[in-house]
């Protein structure tokens, strides 16, 4: 909670403020210097609204890809980094990530994935690292370079991984609870997993049914959840068609609004808009921002 009387913030709130969490934010202090909080007599962070504008910053910077180690240089001097730099940083992780799954090495896996996640943001960390990895795991089964083993390997290691931090961090969310699950037909939750873990370093409460759940028994799910919003994730393969008059149903059953993310929903933006429901693309980010921002509004 805001401390009114001197408009100072506490660690929590600044992280569902920013999505940054609070090992983060504590690393961005003691090892690159860029916030300066305040210090309560019991050592306690207290962060000014200045504060909070510049990890904003820094998380626009890092969005970009600019290495953390080059991030006070850039905020100081104005300027960013030569592309190259910017595109060598994360592709050094994603190569080395990739090695490590060609090993079917776990260890190497977590040293490497706890390296990135202390000092980035989990937002930025689905979007420089994680989809282009799973991307190229696709691209290395397709060309005989990579095999359908590894893609499984890493997505038992994501999920188990994803689901432990999921675990952990609802504990300290007591936002508006989002119900979400994957669209009927659709089997791979990683999706649906990065942005429960991103919804809830904004501070919502994630209720997660997970893959191929069935549409007529959201309503109930819904109000014995108290949700506050529903959201659902497809990939591109789904034809919307099939499901259309099912999502429409679930509109008009329910009193909180029905979010459809993914793939699906940046080829049927349209579609899904002239039904009811509002589509969030496939930017998890943006997604969370407009979801985060229609649920304040209906409050």
């Amino acid at each position: 909670m805001q401390d009114k009387s001197n408009n100072l913030y506490p660690i929590r709130t600044v992280s569902s403020l920013t999505g940054v969490n609070a090992v983060t934010l504590r690393a961005w202090e003691r090892r690159y210097d860029l916030i300066k909080p305040i210090r309560t007599a019991k050592g306690h962070r207290l962060y000014t609204q200045e504060n909070i504008d510049m990890i904003n910053k820094v998380v626009d910077l890092l969005a970009k890809g600019i290495p953390i180690s080059q991030v006070s240089h850039s905020l100081t001097n104005l300027q960013e980094p030569e592309e190259v730099q910017i595109s060598d940083t994360w592709r050094d992780y994603l190569n080395q990530m990739t090695s490590a799954i060609r090993a079917f090495d776990e260890d190497a896996l977590e040293d490497i994935y706890n390296r990135v996640l202390a000092i980035y943001p989990i937002d930025v960390i689905t979007h420089k690292l994680i989809v282009p990895l799973l991307i190229e795991l696709g691209r290395r089964w397709e060309t005989d370079e990579g095999s359908i083993a590894e893609e499984h390997f890493f997505s038992v290691y994501l999920r188990n991984k994803l689901g432990n931090r999921l675990h952990h961090s609802i504990t300290n969310t007591a936002g508006p609870r989002i119900l979400a699950a994957c669209l009927p037909g659709e089997n791979h939750e990683i999706g649906l997993l990065l942005f429960a873990l991103s919804a809830q370093a904004r501070g919502l409460r994630v209720i997660l049914l997970g893959a191929n759940m069935p549409i007529e028994e959201l309503p109930l799910a819904a109000i014995r959840a108290r949700a506050t919003a529903i959201v659902l994730s497809g990939f591109a393969g789904l034809n919307l068609n099939n499901i259309q008059q099912t999502i429409e149903q679930l509109i008009e059953s329910v009193s909180v609004p029905v979010f459809i993310g993914g793939t699906i929903s940046s080829i049927n933006y349209d579609a899904i808009s002239r039904i009811g429901a509002i589509p969030l693309g496939d930017d998890i980010a943006h997604g969370v921002k407009r979801i985060v921002e229609t649920v304040k509004t209906s409050d």
